[in-house]
């Protein structure tokens, strides 16, 4: 009976060893650095937020505050002059303004609609018109659609060290 009782311990524990093995496989190939050109400091991909989970976060966020955070979206544009700055796409209409630290590293230019994995500090600003102009003319607006640019704007901002975009 001892014998028995070993037996099933014993493939108990092998069959709970392989279930997490496969558990943590399917979670480490959620990332392959190989599909990813890297930008800015190399980062360890944790807790990946989605579009819809960051807005969230945003919208929890007061003028002041900050948080560490990593998250995956779609990039609708960048800065057509440097690739200084880009926006990604939250749920809904909604989009995080992403510049890099100390303006340390630039994105490709022709990143638009790719995918990204932002890692950095998410925060709530208010950007005044004239930055907001400036940004429109580096997006590549025309001088019409930079004149109705007429008041502030609250925008859902984000300091990105580091940037993967697949390839």
């Amino acid at each position: 009976m001892r014998t028995i009782k070993t037996i099933f311990l014993a493939l108990t524990l092998f069959v709970g060893v392989t279930a997490m093995a496969q558990s943590t496989a399917k979670t480490s190939k959620k990332f392959d650095s190989k599909d990813y050109a890297l930008f800015g400091q190399k980062f360890k991909v944790g807790k990946i937020l989605t579009k819809d989970q960051m807005l969230k976060k945003y919208k929890n966020l007061k003028k002041g505050d900050t948080i560490a955070v990593q998250f995956e979206s779609n990039i609708k544009a960048v800065c057509k002059k440097k690739g200084c700055w880009m926006k990604m796409e939250l749920a809904g209409d909604d989009e995080s303004f992403v510049k890099f630290k100390d303006y340390g590293f630039f994105v490709p230019l022709n990143a638009d609609n790719s995918t990204a994995i932002v890692n950095g500090k998410a925060f709530v600003d208010v950007v005044s018109v004239d930055e907001l102009r400036h940004y429109a003319k580096d997006g590549g607006k025309s001088a019409a659609e930079i004149a109705k640019i007429t008041k502030p704007e609250v925008t859902y901002s984000f300091t990105a060290e580091g940037v993967y975009i697949k390839k």
